[in-house]
């Protein structure tokens, strides 16, 4: 059973059947994928939450769902996965996240990724955690600089699993060591002193 983290404002947890639909809605919309490749249908759709829940069997952890408690059961996923190709920096653990464009500008990538580095680091014990994307992915690069983690220039790769001569296929690569993170500060209850 996958592991459920919480923030101030959101609850991380393992997938269920209906969340299918939000991840086909969110996967279609093309704000979503300006930066990554098509997702062609329902069934590769469907099949992205197959591997996510394989991921978590696996390996207890990966991307969990995230969930915006009394506004959305689905905002989007952000979690901790294992790169599946071979490049020149792995085996190594990548961070990830992808929401609907209904919830971005609000922090939650950033909340979700900062949850689920506290859980990588304190946890499961990663000594480092990767992140990539297109260089002109500039929200998700200004998320990555936001959780403290620093480009690798000499680390910029071509994407294995994008076809050669594709636009999406230059990637950058962050870098983020256990020693550098600073794990999510909780809100001061009241009454309570910081």
């Amino acid at each position: 059973m996958a592991p459920t983290l919480t923030t101030p404002r959101l609850l991380l947890r393992p997938w269920r059947a209906a969340d299918r639909d939000g991840l086909w809605r969110m996967q279609a919309d093309p704000r979503t994928m300006e930066f990554l490749l098509p997702v062609p249908d329902r069934a590769a759709s469907d099949a992205v939450a197959e591997r996510a829940q394989a991921h978590f069997a696996r390996h207890g952890f990966g991307l969990w769902v995230v969930e915006v408690p009394g506004v959305t059961d689905f905002a989007g996923y952000a979690g901790l996965v294992h790169v599946p190709y071979q490049e020149h920096f792995t085996p190594a653990v990548e961070i990830g996240w992808r929401f609907d464009p209904a919830f971005w500008g609000r922090g939650y990538a950033t909340e979700a990724a900062r949850a689920a580095l506290g859980f990588g680091f304190q946890r499961l014990g990663l000594a480092q955690v990767v992140a990539i994307t297109v260089p002109q992915n500039r929200r998700s690069r200004a998320v990555m600089e936001r959780l403290g983690m620093v480009r690798d220039a000499a680390g910029d790769f071509d994407l294995p699993t994008t076809p050669p001569g594709h636009p999406l296929r230059r990637q950058v690569l962050y870098r983020l060591r256990r020693e550098d993170f600073a794990p999510p500060q909780r809100a001061p209850q009241k009454g309570v002193p910081a």
